[in-house]
């Protein structure tokens, strides 16, 4: 049985397993809360209204597995966690994420399944996951559905989830686990920074050490981060060496449409988008 408390103008629930968790987000109406690290900052000087599932004790959707096929990262995975875990060489760019998200202390409570419900522009764990062909598993009490993470980011702050949706678990595909990756992220300071550009890339050769596959994924310069495609094809069969960078051209980021703010203006981030692109892709590259 849950534990249940009762504020002036709200009602605290706290479920043991995720199918109570479920059963009390079936009734219209629940917040979820897992990290805290968006929620509370979210609610500035104002209380929680209405009904508050805390769902930090949920350990069967906490911690990193390997599958035939995927690695499941669970929702409530920390990135201290990711940071930690004994990942294949195409996480280096997630764990380098990991790094960036906020400080120490929001890392070690800060949830995977949150960077990604919340949806920010900016959020530090979606290039590196959108490069690794992540897909997200969610849970109701009808049961479970699972989508392409580009599918269930659907604008700034907004996703697929239902609201009587748990994001269970985050699969990332293993077919390209020895491929090299490298995240790259711009801002006005070293740490504790909201990126003016961020990029993950992720680059598999062949046995002739040319590219046989590349995903690169720019953020903070789209209403969602975005996948390059055009100069992941462009990649394909170019040799996996220095120099590679000179493939990049401006028309391969027409995709991205950044925006004038108190960060950067909107050219600015075009232009220091390419130079972080070129540089991640020479990363990539260089660590064969």
């Amino acid at each position: 049985m849950w534990r249940v408390f009762r504020g002036p103008n709200s009602l605290y629930l706290k479920p043991k397993t995720l199918d109570e968790a479920l059963s009390l987000l079936a009734s219209p109406g629940g917040q979820i809360l897992a990290g805290g690290t968006d929620f509370y900052p979210a609610l500035g000087e104002r209380l929680p209204q209405g009904r508050v599932v805390d769902i930090t004790a949920l350990g069967e959707i906490r911690g990193i597995s390997t599958e035939k096929e995927w690695i499941r990262i669970g929702g409530l995975t920390t990135w201290s966690d990711v940071i930690r875990a004994p990942l294949p060489r195409c996480f280096d760019a997630l764990k380098a994420a990991a790094r960036e998200v906020g400080s120490v202390q929001i890392q070690n409570r800060g949830t995977v399944a949150g960077n990604l419900c919340n949806a920010s522009p900016a959020a530090d764990g979606v290039p590196p996951l959108l490069a690794l062909d992540a897909e997200v598993e969610l849970a109701s009490a009808a049961g479970t559905r699972r989508m392409p993470l580009d599918q269930f980011l659907a604008g700034n702050r907004k996703t697929l989830r239902r609201p009587d949706e748990i994001l269970a678990a985050v699969l990332v595909p293993r077919r390209m686990e020895d491929a090299a990756s490298a995240f790259l992220k711009l801002g006005a300071r070293r740490y504790l920074v909201i990126s003016i550009s961020m990029v993950a890339a992720v680059v598999q050769s062949d046995e002739t050490g040319r590219v046989a596959e590349a995903h690169i994924a720019v953020g903070s310069c789209s209403a969602t981060a975005r996948r390059l495609k055009d100069l992941e094809k462009d990649l394909v069969g170019l040799p996996s060496k220095t120099g590679i960078s000179g493939a990049v051209r401006a028309e391969h980021l027409q995709v991205l449409s950044p925006i004038d703010d108190i960060r950067a203006t909107a050219d600015y981030r075009r232009d220091a988008s390419l130079t972080l692109v070129q540089r991640a892709l020479e990363a990539c590259v260089g660590s064969h």
